[in-house]
């Protein structure tokens, strides 16, 4: 992040959400099974598909996988809503991940259970100080994260995700291309690292990840000495250096699946639990310890804007075209091609 961008200001506007998550959790439950009823036979009345991140809550996860739609990354969700042949995707996640739903497929309406579901990351990018950032490094090749709003990806060159960031910067280092990227510092740090790119980096960070603490883990890792530690390198240098497998969310699925140990100690958001447990229902995952109360948010381990999705607003997306996602032409067209790109690189 820029120094134009007030952190005290982003500070405020992250507890306003964070505030907005807790009331959502405390709210009333309803009948759950009359619920999800309603929204399979909604679903089929719209030509809709439910396309939910791993980071949603399981009730959402289970019930994406039972109506044909998808639990995914935010890499596999784009494609997937790009090529299904519903009328209406509704997208389970954060902003961003509908944005780029509409980008890919603005024939199709997109909606979201709600639109107060953000990203750190995407908060603290805005586009016009990022746009300012991108001006002061003309020689630079633009490679954002998909954590970003619509009118930073059309500022950019590439968009990547966790998943392929290595890969593509990694492609444009040997191409002989600096790299300007943003947002998250923690991830771009790594994949420098690992490439040995010349890179200049915007000061982000993903609340979640950034809490995880490597003495807390190591302190875990006493009490499971035989689980391997899996980290997504959105979290600081000194989780990813103890690390057994470092990687996006797919790939961490992967790893606990493939991996012989028994015990998991898993850095990333505990809505991967859901498909590590369905995958490997033999293994024990435990959730990485952060900085508890003290940190900046209330659910250290889960993002609370992801908990903002339910299934009751979900319900009310699809009943009443509420949550609906637009995106303006020029900055659709803009953000197009380097969504373009990433869809191309991945195949």
């Amino acid at each position: 992040m820029s120094d134009v961008v007030d952190k005290i200001a982003l500070r405020e506007t992250v507890q306003k959400f964070l505030s907005e998550a807790e009331h959502a959790i405390q709210a009333p439950s309803i009948d759950t099974a009359e619920l999800r009823a309603e929204i399979k036979q909604l679903l089929k009345q719209k030509d809709a598909v439910l396309v939910a991140h791993y980071y949603t809550d399981d009730a959402i996860q289970e019930l994406a996988e039972e109506t044909g739609g998808i639990i995914a990354d935010s890499l596999e969700m784009a494609r997937f809503g790009a090529n299904h042949p519903a009328k209406t995707l509704i997208v389970a996640g954060v902003k961003f991940m509908g944005e780029t739903a509409k980008i890919l497929s603005p024939e199709k309406t997109v909606l979201m259970p709600t639109l107060e579901a953000t990203c750190s990351l995407d908060i603290g990018c805005p586009a016009e100080e990022f746009s300012a950032f991108c001006d002061a490094h003309p020689d630079r090749t633009v490679v954002v994260y998909a954590n970003t709003s619509a009118a930073v990806k059309a500022r950019a060159d590439w968009v990547v995700t966790s998943a392929i960031a290595l890969d593509v910067v990694q492609y444009l280092s040997d191409r002989g291309e600096k790299v300007l990227w943003a947002p998250d510092q923690h991830l771009g740090g790594y994949v420098q690292q690992q490439t040995g790119a010349d890179m200049v980096l915007w000061d982000g960070a993903c609340i979640v990840h950034e809490e995880f603490k490597a003495k807390g883990i190591l302190d875990l890792k006493a009490v499971y000495p035989d689980a391997a530690i899996l980290v997504h390198p959105e979290s600081p240098d000194a989780v990813v250096e103890i690390a057994d497998v470092v990687g996006s969310t797919s790939q961490l699925l992967k790893a606990s699946q493939q991996m012989d140990n028994d015990t998991f100690i898993v850095a990333t958001d505990r809505g991967i639990f859901y498909k590590m447990k369905q995958a490997s229902p033999g293994k024990r995952f435990v959730e990485a310890p952060t900085a508890g109360s003290g940190a900046t948010c209330r659910s250290c381990a889960h993002c609370p804007w992801m908990a903002l999705n339910s299934l009751e607003l979900l319900r009310n997306a699809l009943r009443d075209g509420s949550g609906a996602i637009e995106v303006d032409e020029a900055t659709r067209i803009g953000a197009l091609k380097p969504l373009q790109r990433m869809l191309d690189f991945s195949k």
